[in-house]
């Protein structure tokens, strides 16, 4: 059987749907129980003799992977051959700048561009707070849009910002990762997420991981796992790698090896002291950095 490379569009279980190479989307099974393919995988796949479905043979090497630790302790791979992460915040439920760091922190790690938008500006003015990190991510380097997916304002500037890439939505449960990708996808195919009267939080309804093509251009992929993600980072370097104007800084520390805690002559710890870097950055970058070691221990 002639094989082809085929892109991953859509994910059921063992089950995947593929796009060809001349745009045609065919079903697929995958061969064996080691290969692992999630949306966004590039694979090998041959038609089957007599059916419709196709077989996917291998995996091909990623660019990327957005991972995740799950409940065993191993990484779970969400999604492949991202070329955008957009981490969203809004109005409601209340923003963790900590979570929306760690949203950051795994772009940098897999060198993608990364965007953050605030939603829900339809229903309140934003508090001293937000203003204040809002303009943070902006000052390091972030592309800062504000939006509502109720008026469809700002929705335009991040479609442009979409545009001819692979993006993924991540944020808290709540914040309208699914009425952006609704607008953005002309109010088509997802299902809005309706936030809790008793928690605050979304409830969760997207089955399976799919990669939508937007009108125009643009992908998104939307994946179930993104609801409770936090990115797999798994040593200090890592961390550090996290934090772009940390990293940069840490050039010039004393030690090769210079944790930005509490060693001699760190450059980050002056830039702090000095409001060269954001000392609330900084103090997620502290958290992320504790965390990874308390789980480094554990394995």
């Amino acid at each position: 059987m002639p094989t082809v490379q085929a892109q991953v569009i859509a994910t059921y279980s063992r089950r995947m749907r593929l796009r060809l190479a001349e745009d045609t989307d065919v079903e697929a099974r995958i061969k064996g129980k080691k290969l692992k393919p999630v949306c966004g995988d590039y694979v090998t796949a041959e038609p089957i003799e007599n059916e419709d479905d196709w077989l996917i043979t291998a995996v091909r090497d990623r660019e990327n992977a957005l991972a995740r630790p799950n409940m065993r302790g191993q990484v779970e791979v969400l999604a492949a051959n991202v070329d955008l992460l957009i981490a969203v915040a809004a109005a409601a439920p209340d923003p963790d700048w900590f979570i929306l760091d760690r949203y950051l922190a795994a772009a940098e790690n897999m060198r993608i561009d990364a965007v953050v938008v605030f939603n829900k500006t339809d229903l309140a003015a934003r508090d001293a707070e937000t203003t204040m990190a809002l303009g943070d991510y902006a000052q390091t380097g972030y592309p800062v849009l504000l939006c509502s997916a109720e008026t469809e304002s700002g929705i335009d500037e991040l479609q442009q910002v979409i545009r001819d890439q692979t993006a993924i939505i991540v944020g808290q449960s709540g914040v309208g990762k699914s009425s952006i990708i609704n607008v953005l996808m002309g109010g088509r195919t997802q299902r809005t997420k309706e936030i809790s009267s008793k928690t605050g939080e979304g409830k969760h309804t997207t089955v399976n991981s799919m990669m939508l093509d937007l009108p125009g251009a643009g992908r998104i992929i939307d994946s179930p796992g993104v609801r409770d993600y936090a990115p797999a980072l798994d040593s200090v370097p890592a961390v550090v790698s996290g934090f772009r104007e940390i990293e940069k800084a840490g050039h010039d520390c004393r030690f090769a090896n210079c944790r930005h805690l509490r060693e001699p002559g760190c450059a980050v710890k002056s830039g702090v002291e000095n409001d060269i870097i954001n000392a609330r950055r900084y103090e997620s970058y502290r958290r992320l950095l504790f965390l990874t070691e308390k789980l480094d221990q554990r394995t």
